[in-house]
């Protein structure tokens, strides 16, 4: 684990809370003897202090966006490419607890895994040496670039739509699973009763987004 510590730039003083958000729930269900509990409650945490610290930077870094627009990039900032994109550039994945089955299933280099076990350091990083912390890992490995200024897709498709007369969109709920905690929307786009895209989030609004943004492609 030094090699990891190195590459994050931060030496934890109880080394335990780094070997928990390393551990993948299949290590521990096919563990149950070992005192080590799953990396989910560390997520948990670090998704709230990750939303955060990428809060007050989109605050103090762009002063003329408006809410909408705020969160709309906060999303983009911490959304599942960009945490295993992070998790990447410090070979998260070789250092992860893995149960037999996602090991043989290539789990190391998945990118939901990848990005949970990314929130999970984060939190851990929260924990031990506090919120400063903690904010400085994001602002190292996460909030790296300048955010690029997000289309509203739902919006440039409505556009396009309504450049004939008649034309109806609407958007429907096809699913919604998870805990309350890490809830996922699944939403299709339909042009006229048919779909033609669909998009899955965190939040509603979110999976609406990601439906248009499969759908301009095919309008």
């Amino acid at each position: 684990m030094d090699a990891l510590e190195k590459k994050i730039g931060y030496t934890f003083n109880d080394r335990s809370l780094l070997e928990r958000a390393l551990t993948h729930s299949s290590y521990s269900n096919e563990n149950r003897g070992n005192a080590l509990d799953s990396n989910q409650r560390l997520e948990f945490l670090g998704d709230s202090v990750l939303g955060l610290a990428a809060a007050i930077h989109l605050y103090h870094q762009n002063p003329h966006l408006q809410e909408g627009d705020l969160t709309r990039t906060r999303a983009e900032l911490v959304c599942e490419r960009s945490l295993a994109a992070a998790a990447g550039v410090i070979g998260l994945g070789e250092h992860l607890r893995l149960g037999r089955g996602e090991e043989t299933s290539g789990g190391r280099s998945r990118p939901s895994i990848l990005a949970d076990a990314m929130e999970s350091v984060i939190g851990a990083v929260y924990l031990d040496g506090g919120e400063d912390a903690a904010h400085a890992l994001v602002a190292r490995f996460i909030l790296t670039e300048k955010p690029k200024k997000l289309s509203d897709y739902k919006t440039e498709l409505q556009e396009i739509i309504q450049r004939e007369r008649d034309n109806t969109l609407s958007y429907r709920l096809v699913s919604e699973s998870g805990p309350d905690h890490m809830k996922v929307f699944s939403v299709e786009v339909l042009h006229n009763g048919s779909v033609i895209g669909g998009g899955e989030g965190g939040s509603k609004k979110e999976a609406e987004q990601n439906a248009a943004k499969a759908a301009l492609g095919r309008v």
